[in-house]
């Protein structure tokens, strides 16, 4: 196997207000747009022998805008069901929860089509999909497997294949329409990229002034 690509999908107008995002299919703004695009060159010398793609439409198109070819819908890549928490940024939760935290805390459980994720269901379903990526690889020699999807279920996939526990995807931030590379080293998984991106890709992108505004941006 060759090296395992992530891909977060490029701005969404709740990306870039901060605003949870799991189910709601939002398109990708003008800079999501270009962020994907800008992915075009950073793939260019890569050997993708197979991309799983989320059901989303912000996921499907940044994998189309990067030239990604026959993607496969994967509904295991969606994003950590927010339940309750669904359109709501992290400083309007700490309102009232002030130590909120996602990682440790969970969410408040939504209706019974979204009840909401625990990390431990999280990392559980990241768990499928590296399994699925192991045994897609056998077959690819190798060649790379791009994933595209979404910012806090890239970060618990990236944690589990370090072998560290979901919540510990925590250490790892991911931006829009970056790209992230895990691989080997000596027989032990590693990071191997970390959020790679082209600087004219987000020169449009709106940067919180407010700390707050920026967890909020990372954590949608």
């Amino acid at each position: 196997m060759g090296e395992l690509i992530l891909i977060r999908h490029g701005e969404t107008e709740w990306s870039r207000s901060g605003q949870h995002t799991s189910w709601t299919d939002l398109p990708l703004t003008a800079t999501g747009e270009r962020q994907a695009r800008a992915l075009v060159p950073l793939l260019a010398d890569r050997n993708i022998g197979l991309t799983l793609v989320s059901p989303s439409i912000r996921a499907r198109r940044t994998a189309e805008l990067a030239g990604l070819h026959a993607p496969r819908v994967t509904p295991e890549l969606r994003e950590w069901d927010y339940g309750g928490y669904e359109g709501v940024t992290t400083r309007a939760i700490r309102r009232t929860r002030p130590f909120w935290n996602l990682w440790t805390d969970g969410v408040d459980p939504g209706s019974d089509e979204h009840p909401g994720e625990s990390p431990a269901q999280v990392g559980q379903r990241a768990d499928q999909v590296l399994a699925g990526v192991r045994s897609a690889a056998e077959g690819l020699g190798s060649a790379d497997i791009a994933l595209v999807a979404h910012s806090h279920f890239l970060r618990v996939l990236t944690a589990r294949y370090l072998g560290l526990t979901p919540a510990e995807g925590r250490l790892f931030q991911l931006a829009t329409g970056a790209l992230s590379r895990l691989g080997t080293e000596h027989g032990g998984p590693v990071v191997t990229a970390l959020n790679m991106a082209l600087p004219e890709a987000l020169q449009d992108a709106q940067d919180p002034q407010d700390p707050q505004d920026a967890q909020d941006a990372q954590d949608a």
